[in-house]
């Protein structure tokens, strides 16, 4: 097992701790819409994976339990006993691994476009999606990447924003960006879920072809004690194309349970 990692993370805002997970590729940054909303109530803490943004390379392959390995070591570098957890598509996966193994520590979690309960036919479509990239390289998939995580209204309207996602990952080093996407793709959390106890939202995009309804709502109904949302009309980059839909619920449900 790879030690820990020191990831660079950033702390806005005041009241119960929030920490924030992005996803496969992105960075701590993807969450300073969200953030801007939260933090007049919350401490924010968003920071980069392991291989990410300003966060130390790692040795060799790295699994699930790794980042669930970083996240706490990051917390028990802040000192914070206890905090609200949300991560968005694979940290939707790091947030509930890390409540299973650290129940005691966790206020609430978000799961955001995340996935779980996959057909044979889901698995096979993210895995052909991971080795398209193994073959024809990164850069030659980003587009077909793109088109899955952004409305086509909002491709159109904001093409800056979607030459930003993309750049930052081709500035993820491709083995790091292949690592995590495995990670993404193999993880299966059905089996334990049900052993998930804190206080979930469960929210995702109408038009999310890898986290769609179906599967979130099979997640929702595996937690003892959650809430799912679904947002009409959106895919995957939820945090980015409607920030202000998201953040709004996210609230709400912080609120209740803070």
């Amino acid at each position: 097992m790879s030690k820990a990692i020191d990831c660079a993370y950033a702390i806005e805002g005041q009241g119960p701790a929030l920490f924030l997970i992005h996803g496969i590729g992105a960075r701590k940054t993807g969450w300073t819409k969200i953030v801007e909303q939260l933090k007049d109530q919350f401490t924010c803490i968003s920071y980069d994976l392991r291989g990410h943004g300003d966060s130390p390379l790692p040795d060799g392959r790295f699994g699930l339990d790794d980042l669930v390995d970083d996240l706490e070591a990051l917390r028990a570098k802040l000192g914070i006993e206890t905090a609200h957890f949300a991560g968005h598509s694979l940290g939707g996966m790091i947030g509930p691994a890390y409540a299973r193994r650290y129940p005691e520590r966790v206020l609430s979690l978000g799961l955001l476009s995340t996935a779980a309960f996959r057909t044979e036919d889901d698995s096979s479509k993210v895995k052909a999606v991971v080795t398209a990239m193994r073959e024809k390289g990164i850069p030659q998939v980003l587009d077909t990447l793109t088109a899955r995580w952004f409305t086509d209204d909002f491709a159109a309207a904001r093409p800056d924003v979607i030459e930003w996602r993309k750049k930052q990952v081709v500035d993820t080093d491709g083995d790091v960006f292949l690592n995590v996407f495995d990670i993404y793709a193999e993880t299966e959390m059905s089996p334990w879920l049900q052993e998930v106890s804190a206080p979930s939202l469960v929210l995702t995009g109408e038009l999310d072809g890898g986290c769609n309804p179906r599967l979130n709502k099979q997640i929702a109904e595996a937690l003892p004690n959650s809430e799912l949302i679904i947002l009409d009309g959106l895919k995957h980059a939820i945090l980015i194309e409607a920030s202000e839909r998201v953040g709004q619920p996210m609230k709400a449900f912080l609120q209740q349970h803070a």
